[in-house]
């Protein structure tokens, strides 16, 4: 299989450029690296070959337009209609695709980097359906009445089960204006957690009891002949 040139995700309106620590960079993946490399926010993916973009913050890969990745956002791309926001503006992909779906009318992107809007922004300036705003996700009051039909929310550099609180705020803060609300990989970090609980409880399971810990202790002082 090879790459699909005709899909929007894949003829984005980004170049390699630079701003602040924040850096835009094509890469190429070949044959017989399709199997070993894997998608940049989060490993065990391959990669169909091709020429692909990546966003980087210093040495950190934020994002890319693999196909694995572009996966994470189907749910979104789904139901997205009418009005919608996106929290995180990113290489842009979202925005190319929603762009080839006539039933979105208006995509409105809250990003916090200037550099980030320098690069990718400055590039829909003349595109009527597009609003870019720089703020931050947390901060950003939507317009006085105004709704969305979908909102997307993905701010985040890597899958972990920490991303969970923010995506909560986030829900909460935009969940009343919104018809649908969403978080980039939600399940994933929801599932992590969970995991996390398990093994939390397993060790929890066959670790000692502080008084057992305490006599431990008070025992190891005694032989020793010198407190701990």
């Amino acid at each position: 299989m090879k790459q699909d040139m005709t899909l929007p995700e894949n003829n984005l309106r980004v170049k390699e450029a630079e701003s602040g620590d924040w850096k835009i960079e094509k890469f190429e993946i070949v044959e017989d690296m399709s199997m070993t490399i894997f998608n940049m926010r989060s490993a065990g993916r391959s990669v169909v070959p091709g020429w692909y973009w990546k966003l980087k913050h210093g040495s950190t890969v934020v994002m890319s337009n693999t196909p694995a990745e572009i996966r994470d956002h189907r749910v979104f791309i789904c139901k997205a209609q009418g009005n919608v926001l996106i929290n995180g503006l990113g290489l842009g992909v979202i925005n190319e695709i929603l762009l080839a779906k006539p039933e979105v009318e208006h995509i409105t992107v809250v990003e916090a980097s200037e550099d980030v809007i320098k690069l990718t922004g400055v590039h829909y300036e003349n595109e009527p359906r597009v609003t870019i705003v720089h703020d931050d996700a947390f901060e950003y009051k939507p317009p006085k009445g105004v709704r969305y039909n979908a909102v997307w929310n993905d701010i985040w550099n890597d899958i972990c089960s920490d991303n969970l609180e923010d995506m909560k705020r986030l829900h909460r803060k935009y969940g009343r204006k919104a018809d649908w609300i969403g978080s980039w990989c939600r399940y994933e970090c929801e599932r992590q957690w969970r995991e996390n609980q398990k093994w939390e409880r397993q060790w929890n399971m066959f670790r000692p009891s502080p008084k057992l810990e305490e006599a431990a202790k008070k025992l190891q002082e005694d032989s020793n002949g010198i407190k701990l």
